[in-house]
């Protein structure tokens, strides 16, 4: 007989509330939410750091190094589905712990190869791959091990401090990778990489609470990745996220694909400008992620995605439309930051209502499954973005984006969400 773990929480989670003690108070939340900082901190570093060691110590070729960027995210469409059932096997914490020692011996091999003379590209593949592989176990098993660790009454809280931070240090993690490399070089910004994952696995030791053994072990893996995806498509909450999730990821990185080339190419900005526009983006998921909590109270938690995104679907109709360098560019800034916002709340909600209604025996494959499709979803805005973009239009590419993002609130207005006040239980 399957024996599921057990979940903390108070009688609110019962309700379908939330307490109003701030989360940052526990310290075993702290210490999670410091090893996932410190965790996202070494990996956009590693976003810089890696490509410059390749281009700097091996002159690397263009194709080289676009094929390092795609390593790096591959693993999620390889094992993505597999790892939440293997995930769902073991305990969560470990597995986290586990995953950043992985991540610190991969990293730190390439610093020591480079001051021994012995670094080459295939070694380089082979540390992206391998761990794009752990962060994928890494991240299955943070995102199932928070409704343990905080209970179901304070995943809002939870997930709005992590999802903030990280929205954050998307905006400053890559330009201080940067710098970081600039100032000491790239291989050594690769050790420091490694030693951010040291700390978070240390971070991740200092939890107190106890972990309940993990779920009793029938039948082959596939049958178990098969029940995952099922739980997923067949749960009148669960699908609608999962389809409003992919929609919104498809599009923005359709939109963020064809920006830089629409703004080199076509208005002749600056590198800096460029920058700064898709900086914007990351200012407004962090804005959004921390006023999630008081939307949810003010509109309704169910209510909530589908309102703000109804409220800005004019505004993403405004970036395929920047027609110069002058006063309309900002607007359009200014539009796309409000677009983001609401991408930010959606982030905190959908989020919490995934672990909210996930049995706890299933939430390593709910949480891999929708890890699987986002990612899926972002290789075919890509590509969608590329093949309009070269056989029709620049223009046609972002409009295509804008015109996902104003309807990705759909799924959740046709889903029970679109009533809801509350999140819902298991």
């Amino acid at each position: 007989m399957t024996t599921p773990r057990k979940t903390g929480g108070t009688d609110a989670a019962a309700a379908g509330g939330e307490t109003t003690v701030p989360i940052l108070r526990d310290h075993d939340f702290r210490m999670l939410f410091a090893a996932a900082v410190v965790s996202k901190v070494g990996t956009h570093i590693g976003y810089i750091a890696l490509p410059l060691v390749a281009i700097e110590a091996l002159d690397a070729s263009p194709g080289q190094v676009g094929l390092l960027g795609m390593l790096s995210t591959v693993a999620f469409l390889l094992i993505g589905l597999p790892a939440g059932a293997w995930v769902d096997r073991m305990r969560y914490r470990r597995v986290m712990i586990v995953t950043d020692l992985v991540r610190t011996a991969l990293l730190a091999s390439v610093p020591v190869a480079a001051w021994l003379d012995m670094l080459s590209i295939g070694q380089l593949y082979a540390v992206v791959l391998l761990s794009g592989c752990a962060t994928v176990f890494f991240d299955v098993g943070a995102q199932s091990y928070l409704p343990h660790l905080v209970g179901r009454d304070r995943l809002i809280q939870a997930n709005a401090q992590l999802n903030g931070w990280d929205a954050a240090l998307q905006v400053g993690g890559r330009g201080g990778g940067g710098f970081l490399v600039g100032a000491l070089t790239a291989p050594v910004a690769v050790l420091a990489n490694a030693f951010g994952f040291l700390w978070s696995a240390f971070c991740l030791t200092r939890i107190r609470r106890p972990e309940e053994k993990p779920r009793q072990v029938r039948g082959n893996l596939a049958a178990e990745v098969g029940e995952g995806v099922r739980f997923v498509f067949g749960h009148v909450v669960l699908r609608p996220v999962a389809l409003a999730g992919a929609c919104t990821n498809l599009s923005v990185f359709a939109i963020t694909t064809m920006i830089p080339v629409l703004f080199r190419d076509e208005l002749k900005l600056s590198v800096w400008t460029i920058g700064l526009f898709l900086s914007v983006g990351g200012v407004g998921v962090f804005l959004g992620a921390f006023a999630a909590r008081r939307v949810g109270e003010r509109l309704g938690a169910g209510r909530a995605p589908w309102v703000l995104g109804l409220s800005t679907a004019p505004f993403a109709l405004a970036v395929p439309l920047v027609v110069d360098r002058g006063a309309w560019l900002w607007v359009t800034a200014v539009c796309w930051l409000l677009v983001t916002v609401r991408m930010g709340v959606d982030n905190v909600l959908m989020v919490s209502f995934r672990q909210r209604v996930t049995p706890d025996e299933l939430l390593g494959r709910m949480n891999a499954t929708m890890r699987f499709l986002f990612t899926g979803a972002l290789a075919v805005g890509a590509a969608l973005a590329a093949v309009i973009g070269e056989y029709v239009s620049v223009r046609a590419a972002l409009w295509t984006g804008a015109v996902g993002l104003a309807i990705a609130w759909l799924p959740v207005f046709l889903s029970p969400l679109r009533t809801m006040r509350e999140l819902p239980s298991a």
